[in-house]
């Protein structure tokens, strides 16, 4: 995607990979992410999207070195399936989670348009293996979009994987660093034609070298509000 970059958006395909340099110093670090890292993710995607509030509700780090990235929650490795974090059903749903029933009933009876928003980041760079690749939005018919149970011990969720179709368009960043970002669409409240689900997975990139370092990230969750 590094030869279009700068023309990529959200709303058209789904993604966009911007320059974004943190200044926490170490991302395994919850204080750090708590108090440095979620003001510059709430900064970063109200300057990219012209958001008027950014509600952060999720913080996961993930490796593959193994035995995965510690997280509150325990220790998680890259997504290998490829998959949508939420559904036309889902999105709903984990927004009144967030924000509480009666917030998510008045911006829905308000028209105010929310959509949630992944940022996902290197912790180490450059990314040599088990990179990110993201499909064009615009190359996915609704019906490639196959709802799935997601089953928590608490909960069930609901989320897309994918069936294949021959017009899919794929794309991944070459090499990332830390200073570079992806911002990916998980759903959208507004149905006007512009991208709502984006399909996502880890993948193994073809001549990898054998000792080429884990890929570690950290990834934020988000609801943007355009209030």
């Amino acid at each position: 995607m590094r030869l279009f970059a700068d023309d990529l958006s959200i709303d058209h395909e789904g993604f966009a990979l911007v320059q974004h340099p943190t200044n926490v110093i170490d991302l395994y670090d919850d204080a750090q992410v708590q108090a440095k890292y979620h003001p510059e993710i709430q900064g970063l995607l109200k300057r990219e999207l012209g958001a008027g509030r950014v509600v952060i509700f999720d913080t996961t780090r993930r490796s593959d070195d193994g035995q995965g990235a510690a997280n509150a929650d325990g220790r998680r490795g890259p997504a290998s399936r490829i998959h949508v974090d939420y559904t036309e059903k889902s999105g709903p749903v984990r927004l009144a989670d967030v924000v509480g029933g009666e917030e998510a009933q008045r911006l829905a009876a308000s028209g105010t348009r929310v959509a949630q928003v992944n940022v996902w980041r290197p912790i180490n760079g450059p990314v040599e293996r088990s990179p990110l690749t993201l499909a064009d939005a615009a190359s996915i018919n609704a019906d490639d979009l196959i709802a799935t149970d997601q089953v928590f011990a608490d909960r069930v969720g609901e989320i897309y994987h994918l069936a294949h179709a021959p017009g899919q368009r794929w794309y991944y960043a070459s090499e990332m660093d830390r200073n570079e970002a992806l911002l990916i669409k998980g759903w959208d409240s507004r149905d006007d034609g512009r991208a709502r689900f984006t399909p996502h997975t880890a993948f193994d990139l073809p001549g990898t070298p054998a000792d080429a370092p884990a890929r570690e990230s950290i990834e934020v969750r988000t609801f943007v509000v355009f209030d």
